[in-house]
């Protein structure tokens, strides 16, 4: 299952997406956010919506079935709950949600990929830790560096991602790249640099299925 992050709908609907959802470990998040930007206004939504189609053509070229949390780039939500269900009702042998982050910090740069710690489920263990290794590795190996700000040599553990603390399923998350950092907003912006993104990322899928 591929979950590009955010909607292109949910900044109309600040009602929608402010409201309280469980986010797993007893603890509620809001629906849903807008997503960062680039400085000059290139939305995170539609870097992830437009990544996630790249990435899932490319597996589908390859016979394997693809799942989205989202169809389009102009709706709501689906709200962070819901997004974890989704791969769980589809059985889903690998949950891969596409992100951007907006870093003011001065020279934040590069690629991190997140996985829910301490595990909740067995799929969050080593399956999850495999598959979040696996997305390092193939984006590092495509010629992305990893981030220089948070996480550590590109694997970031977290608690606090609903997405992640809620699915069932092995589940990793992308960040892949800072768009308030200028040479990264270039390659975001660019065809062929959200390409590159969505060649290393698919290739890190059918590594981890094949595995």
């Amino acid at each position: 299952m591929l979950d590009p992050g955010h909607n292109g709908g949910n900044g109309a609907h600040p009602a929608e997406i402010n409201r309280a959802v469980p986010a797993g470990r007893g603890q509620t998040k809001p629906c849903n956010t807008t997503g960062t930007s680039t400085n000059a206004g290139y939305p995170e939504h539609a870097f992830t919506f437009d990544v996630a189609q790249r990435v899932g053509k490319a597996l589908s070229d390859k016979g394997i079935r693809v799942v989205y949390t989202r169809q389009n780039d102009t709706g709501v939500g689906p709200c962070v709950d819901r997004r974890a269900a989704i791969g769980n009702e589809a059985n889903a042998d690998a949950v891969v949600s596409i992100h951007a982050d907006g870093s003011e910090a001065a020279g934040a740069n590069g690629f991190h990929v997140a996985y829910s710690s301490p595990p909740l489920n067995a799929a969050q263990g080593a399956p999850s830790t495999r598959l979040a290794q696996t997305l390092r590795d193939t984006m590092r190996t495509s010629g992305f560096s990893a981030a220089n700000y948070i996480g550590t040599n590109g694997l970031s553990a977290r608690a606090d991602l609903a997405g992640l603390n809620l699915s069932t399923r092995p589940a990793a998350l992308v960040e892949c790249g800072n768009m308030r950092n200028a040479t990264e907003a270039a390659r975001m912006t660019s065809a062929d640099g959200r390409q590159q993104f969505a060649t290393a990322i698919a290739s890190a899928i059918e590594a981890y299925l094949a595995s």
